[in-house]
């Protein structure tokens, strides 16, 4: 799984050079040459990581874990070492920390159901934000109607901020697990993460994040944060689709029921008794996404190759850039202007609906996100029916930027 031509990658950062490593920025689209402002909703993969995935499959494919044959036992090398991977690029502890998940949403959905089996009962509460996705608003939704649990909401400022002051309030000895973003998808928001798991920890409940906004932007170290929960998705990561990663304290783990039943999660089966495997395969049920394991251990290479230094720095600048010349444009109004933002722009034209916006800039050759993004409580807190979002990654230039801000002129000139 190491990345091919990986010194094409200069020790100077030229992310121009990094930019030819992406096929798919090459293209046109609408007969113009693409700009790719959606990473938020997917990002694009490195040559890298599809040479990983096509050589797995044309050279090694075996189903893993089961063979004695020596194509099984470089499969699943090829497989466990995606895992020693991610161990590493976020510091985990132990490989046993680390479950293979098919993204974000099954990491909180597998922690809301197996967790909330096991420690949520009736009068207990949960404890979210208001800008979640709806992965973690709907799944412990779901864990608290099941167990008679209630489900409390930290309120956020006009600016996009969590309300600390109100977070203090609601944190009390019914909450039985607080679950937040470390970074909004709709707003750029980074949250006091560090903060809440302090004051979380000080009367003993768990803490899960989501960081699939978070991993592919700054560096995220499990043990440092002190963690319970961190789940992330590999496509956000300019890696493949339907496969991430859901890190998890080995004390939880082992005190929550598994997700799934099937095979390679068990110990022993008879018809009157299972018992189950040990750490990571208890919560691993079935045959892998095995290509996209190798596919994700390219893309963590890939962006430990960059550096986090040089991709916050670079994707900062670009941020400070596109708001600047965005706020230029009378009658743009951006959501979500908080003091601690990642590389995510949402904002309004007066006058006009985000599809119409987002429809013109198609025609340009600008791809950017319009709608709720997964975020309707949010969007109700503003009273909008949501945002055209441009969110960036660290193949985005200045150029980028300047057709962004253009398009967003005609459409102006278009709709209004």
């Amino acid at each position: 799984m190491t990345i091919n031509n990986i010194n094409t990658i200069p020790k100077k950062t030229d992310f121009e050079k990094i930019r030819a490593d992406f096929p798919l920025l090459q293209r046109d689209m609408n007969g113009k040459p693409i700009v790719f402002l959606d990473s938020g909703a997917s990002s694009q993969k490195p040559q890298q990581v599809i040479d990983a995935m096509n050589d797995y499959y044309a050279h090694q494919h075996a189903n893993v874990h089961r063979g004695v044959y020596q194509l099984s036992q470089e499969a699943t090398d090829a497989f466990e070492k995606g895992r020693r991977i991610a161990q590493q690029f976020i510091n985990a502890p132990s490989e046993k920390e680390v479950l293979f998940v098919r993204g974000t949403t099954e990491g909180i959905n597998l922690v809301a159901s197996s967790y909330g089996r096991k420690f949520l009962k009736e009068g207990d509460e949960v404890l979210i934000s208001a800008m979640e996705h709806h992965s973690n608003i709907v799944p412990w939704q779901m864990a608290c109607e099941q167990a008679g649990a209630n489900l409390k909401v930290i309120p956020i400022n006009d600016a996009g901020e969590l309300v600390m002051e109100e977070f203090d309030k609601l944190l009390n000895e019914k909450t039985k697990i607080v679950a937040v973003n470390h970074v909004s998808n709709a707003l750029g928001t980074i949250n006091p993460i560090e903060e809440i798991i302090e004051k979380a920890h000080a009367i003993g409940v768990p803490v899960l994040v989501d960081g699939a906004q978070s991993i592919p932007h700054m560096n995220v170290d499990v043990q440092a944060l002190d963690v319970d929960f961190y789940t992330f998705s590999g496509h956000k990561v300019f890696g493949p689709t339907g496969i991430g990663i859901l890190y998890g304290k080995e004390k939880w783990l082992n005190a929550m029921p598994p997700y799934h039943g099937g095979g390679e999660m068990i110990e022993t089966v008879t018809f009157e008794k299972t018992t189950y495997n040990e750490l990571p395969h208890k919560f691993e049920a079935g045959t892998p996404d095995i290509a996209g394991v190798v596919g994700l251990g390219a893309a963590l290479e890939y962006v430990q190759a960059i550096g986090h230094e040089a991709i916050q720095l670079h994707e900062h600048e670009l941020l400070e850039y596109a708001t600047q010349e965005l706020q230029q444009i009378e009658g743009i109004r951006i959501i979500g202007t908080a003091k601690n933002k990642a590389s995510v722009i949402s904002f309004l034209l007066d006058g006009t609906h985000p599809y119409d916006v987002g429809t013109i800039l198609d025609k340009l050759g600008i791809a950017v996100r319009t709608g709720h993004h997964c975020t309707q409580p949010l969007m109700n807190r503003f009273g909008i029916p949501g945002t055209v979002r441009a969110s960036l990654a660290f193949y985005n230039n200045t150029e980028d930027i300047d057709r962004l801000v253009e398009g967003v002129k005609r459409a102006k000139r278009m709709l209004l």
